[in-house]
């Protein structure tokens, strides 16, 4: 393996830590209307939810997650990667599995308050942080981590190891050079629009475990949806999720790779 391909390969723990959160932000604050438009969509009732209306409100929810769940995920995802064999699918699968475990921890607490914004059951953050706190206690910021590990595990497992070895074979065989940040950003674009619509299913579970007011455990939950909505409602905003998730792609591992170019730390 030549010194370049190693380099490439290659990202330190820190450097991931800080160029994670700044993709994370300029993805979150950048594309937040679609996700607002993909959670009414799927909250059973999207115009009750608050229809095209305040397509921002619970910004500062996602801004306030998204620096440190994006930091840590890269964090792990690259140490992780690190001591594994590069060669190797598993090891993409098992870095980005990590990551996402770990990510989780920040991720749901901010989704619970967020996505519950994005639906107009709160009027403000702290409002809605309060709320959860008074009636729900710590577990309620973790309404539906089991559901969305259970989301993001198959996610990752699919986007990342596809990613990686889009890269390679561009990088490597097809065009025998370092890709650009835009290069990244189109593979990161594809790569993450398919495996959006593949986990779509996993989402609207875990935004209804979200949203509801009591909580329920996931087999009732799915029983429930299809029993109501019949099976096509599982693709409930599958449009606006790969769509927002293909442009956050581009953004986020654009700006990811751009930035691991500022911080070689």
């Amino acid at each position: 393996m030549s010194e370049d391909k190693k380099k490439k390969k290659r990202v330190s723990g820190s450097s991931a830590l800080v160029c994670g959160g700044v993709a994370g932000l300029a993805v979150d604050v950048s594309l937040y209307p679609i996700d607002t438009v993909k959670t009414r969509l799927q909250s059973g009732n999207f115009w009750k939810s608050g229809g095209f209306r305040g397509v921002y409100r619970g910004l500062s929810a996602a801004a306030a997650g998204s620096v440190p769940g994006a930091a840590l995920f890269f964090g792990v995802y690259e140490s992780s990667k690190a001591q594994l064999p590069d060669t190797l699918v598993f090891s993409y699968m098992l870095a980005a599995s990590a990551g996402e475990i770990a990510a989780c921890c920040i991720r749901v607490p901010v989704e619970v308050v967020k996505q519950r914004l994005q639906a107009g059951q709160y009027p403000n953050l702290r409002y809605g942080a309060a709320h959860v706190w008074r009636t729900e206690g710590i577990s309620g910021f973790f309404r539906g981590y089991g559901m969305t590990v259970l989301r993001e595990i198959p996610f990752a497992m699919i986007q990342f190891p596809l990613l990686e070895k889009t890269k390679s074979f561009l990088s490597d065989i097809y065009l025998k050079r370092k890709l650009s940040p835009f290069e990244v950003a189109a593979c990161g674009s594809l790569c993450g629009g398919f495996a959006a619509f593949a986990t779509t299913p996993l989402d609207v579970v875990k935004t209804r475990l979200m949203l509801a007011n009591s909580s329920q455990s996931i087999t009732n939950c799915v029983a429930s949806i299809y029993k109501k909505e019949g099976a096509a409602s599982f693709f409930a905003g599958a449009s606006a999720r790969v769509f927002w998730i293909s442009l956050g792609g581009f953004v986020f591992f654009g700006a990811y790779d751009f930035s691991t170019s500022l911080f070689p730390f």
